[in-house]
C-alpha cells in the first residue's frame, strides 16, 4: 500500500457562491437560491477532487461560513471576541457567545451526509476544535451559567459531533487545531496551550479507543489571505504537548517551514505506531504550483527521520479556511493537491510501499 495522502480540508469556494454569500447576507437572494449555490459548489468541489486522483477527498468546506465558527452560525452573539492579528496586518474577530446554555447550531456530520450522496470517494470531515470554540465564552462571564457549566456542554457538544461524523462513514475526523500555536503568541507560559491540549483530551475521552484512532489533529501557522499568525513560534515550544493529544493522527505545516530538517527530527521522536505523522508537502500560501518530484523528495527527506509506517503526506493548511478569502483561484488548488497525490505515489514507489 503506498503511503497515505489526505487534504487538510477547504477549498476556495467558486465567485458565485462568494458573491451569493454576501447577496443573500443582505436580503437580495432568497436562501433557496443561496443552496443552490451550495450545491453546486460542493458538486463542483468533489467532481475536481476525484479527479486529482486523491484517495481521500473532503467537500471543500463550500457550505461553512469559515472553518472556526460554523458550529454557532445562527446562534445570538456579540461582537468583541478575541481578535487574531496576522502577518500582513489583517485581523480577524472570534464573536461572544450570548445566549446559554450552549448547543451547536450547525454539526459537521450534515456537510458529511450533504456530500455522500455525490461521491463513492472515501470522505474526510473537519471539525473545530473545541479550544477554538471556548474563546467565544465572555470574559466577564454569563449570569447562571459558569465557564465550568459551558465547558462541560461543549465538551459533549463536541464529542458527539466527531462521534455521529465516524457513525455515518467518515474515513477520518480531523480536529481543526490552528490556536495550538497561536497560543504561544498569546501566552508564551505555555498555561493557555496545555489548557486547550487537556480541554480537547476531554472530548477525545469521550470516544472509543477504536474511534480516536480515526481522529487526527491538525497544527498550522494560519493561513489566511496569503499570511500567518504565528509562523515565528518554534516547534520546538509546540510539539511535544500538542503530542499529549490522545489522537491517531497529526497533520503538521511543514512545506512553509525554513528549516525542516530539525523540525522532522522532532516529528520522528514523537510518532508512534499510534500516532501517525502526516507532513505538509504543499504551500497553501505559495501561489507557485509545487511538482510532483518536489513532493517525492519532501516525503522522501521526511522518511529519513520518521518511520515509513508511521508517515504520511498532506498540505500545509486548507487552501480557504475563511469562505471571503480569494486569495487562491481553485485551478491552483487543485493543481497543488494533484501534485501531491502524484509525488506520494512517486515517494511510495522509491520506498518500496
Amino acid at each position: 500500500m503506498p503511503l497515505p495522502t489526505e487534504p487538510i480540508g477547504s477549498i476556495p469556494r467558486p465567485p458565485t457562491l462568494i458573491e451569493g454569500m454576501g447577496a443573500a447576507a443582505a436580503g437580495s437572494i432568497s436562501a433557496d437560491a443561496l443552496e443552490s449555490r451550495y450545491d453546486e459548489a460542493v458538486r463542483d468541489t468533489l467532481r475536481r477532487f476525484e479527479a486529482t486522483g486523491s484517495p481521500v477527498i473532503t467537500d471543500g468546506e463550500q457550505r461553512k461560513p469559515s472553518f472556526a465558527t460554523y458550529p454557532v452560525a445562527g446562534l445570538p452573539l456579540a461582537n468583541g471576541g478575541v481578535t487574531i492579528p496576522f502577518a500582513d496586518g489583517h485581523t480577524r474577530q472570534l464573536p461572544i457567545l450570548t445566549e446559554a446554555p450552549f448547543r451547536y447550531a450547525t454539526k459537521a456530520s450534515s456537510y458529511l451526509e450533504a456530500a455522500q450522496k455525490l461521491t463513492a470517494t472515501p470522505l474526510k470531515q473537519a471539525v473545530i476544535s473545541a479550544s477554538a470554540i471556548s474563546l467565544m465564552y465572555p470574559q466577564h462571564g454569563m449570569d447562571g451559567y459558569s465557564q465550568e457549566a459551558f465547558l462541560e456542554d461543549l465538551v459533549s457538544e463536541a464529542a458527539s459531533e466527531i462521534r455521529t461524523c465516524l457513525a455515518d462513514g467518515a474515513t477520518t475526523v480531523q480536529i481543526d487545531f490552528t490556536e495550538a500555536r497561536l497560543s504561544l503568541v498569546l501566552d508564551p507560559t505555555k498555561a493557555l496551550l496545555n489548557a486547550f491540549v487537556d480541554l480537547n483530551n476531554r472530548v477525545l475521552a469521550q470516544l472509543t479507543p477504536a474511534e480516536r484512532a480515526r481522529v487526527g489533529v491538525h497544527t498550522c501557522p494560519g493561513g489566511d489571505q496569503d499570511s500567518t499568525h504565528s509562523a515565528d513560534v518554534d516547534y520546538r515550544d509546540l510539539l511535544p504537548d500538542l503530542f499529549r493529544m490522545d489522537a491517531g493522527a497529526f497533520y503538521v505545516q511543514l512545506a512553509s517551514e525554513p528549516d525542516r530538517q530539525r523540525v522532522l527530527k522532532m516529528l520522528g521522536s514523537l510518532a508512534s505506531a499510534e500516532k501517525r505523522v502526516f507532513v505538509g508537502v504543499i504551500d497553501p500560501l505559495d501561489s507557485r504550483v509545487e511538482t510532483p518530484e518536489e513532493v517525492r523528495d519532501r516525503i522522501l527527506e521526511a522518511a529519513q527521520h520518521i518511520d515509513p509506517a508511521h508517515l504520511g503526506s498532506t498540505d500545509d493548511c486548507g487552501f480557504s479556511p475563511f469562505g471571503d478569502d480569494l486569495s487562491t483561484s481553485r485551478d491552483t488548488a487543485f493543481a497543488k493537491i494533484t501534485a501531491r497525490v502524484e509525488g506520494n505515489a512517486l515517494a511510495s514507489a522509491e520506498l518500496g510501499i
